[in-house]
């Protein structure tokens, strides 16, 4: 069964690209076959497997994310392998940014990317398809809610990191009769072991009831900088690192969490 899995956080700067592209990767290395769909104008995700050119000519082209969404397309055309084995992209477009237009004017608009990806889930291809959300609470993230069975939220160690947190529960909280998707967990990243942050954060999310907090951590790591220059996953660029073994972690907790 294909398991649908969006990154989202109505916070900039919380590490959601990073997460999903590098989560995406370790998947792929332990067998699992993963879709990835970059949903964010910003394009970061796609700038993880692809140089600025390339992703650029994807985004200008008829084969990205903006053209299936506003053509009401089956996402199976949309697919551009990776480098890597087991491991498939849609790419984003800069003109996302017109997406809640586009959304705005179509019937059951809610539902545009669930039916996008209909045939691609009902196919069995892929055992996870992994959505990077833009970090906003509109009608294109209620989509991609709509579109996935399991949320992550990634949380910044840092004085502003929980900043809007209550807000996105609220929001999730909202889509219930929409959307069967839950929280798989909250993944602390950005940790800095030099400051308080991480302990705070991970004291006050340990407060929250029913809500699973990953036990993998990730760090602030130059790593994971340099490898999105060299427009690679963590691993894939220096495989001994620290954050390198945190994303593998993770992805044994993500696998093992679907076999609970």
């Amino acid at each position: 069964m294909t398991i649908t899995i969006c990154f989202t956080n109505n916070k900039g700067g919380s590490g959601k690209s990073t997460v999903c592209a590098n989560l995406a990767y370790e998947l792929s290395q332990a067998g699992k076959k993963v879709l990835m769909v970059d949903g964010d104008m910003q394009l970061n995700l796609s700038l993880s497997f692809f140089d600025e050119d390339k992703v650029l000519e994807m985004a200008e082209s008829g084969h990205n994310l903006y053209e299936a969404v506003r053509g009401k397309k089956d996402l199976t055309d949309y697919i551009t392998p990776t480098p890597y084995e087991n491991l498939d992209l849609v790419p984003s477009s800069t003109l996302m940014s017109q997406v809640e237009y586009e959304l705005f004017t179509m019937m059951q608009r809610e539902l545009v990317l669930k039916k996008c990806l209909k045939k691609i889930k009902e196919s069995g291809v892929y055992d996870y398809i992994l959505i990077d959300a833009p970090p906003t609470l509109g009608t294109w993230v209620i989509n991609i809610l709509c579109a996935s069975d399991k949320v992550i939220i990634p949380v910044e160690a840092s004085p502003w990191g929980l900043f809007g947190l209550a807000n996105m529960f609220d929001f999730l909280a909202g889509l219930e009769d929409m959307t069967d998707a839950s929280i798989m967990g909250i993944l602390i990243t950005k940790v800095d072991e030099r400051k308080n942050y991480y302990r705070q954060t991970k004291e006050i999310l340990d407060g929250f009831e029913d809500m699973n907090v990953f036990e993998t951590s990730i760090h602030v790591d130059s790593s994971v900088e340099w490898a999105q220059d060299a427009s690679k996953p963590v691993a894939a660029f220096k495989k001994n690192t620290r954050s390198a073994k945190e994303f593998k972690q993770l992805s044994e907790e993500v696998i093992s969490y679907g076999s609970r």
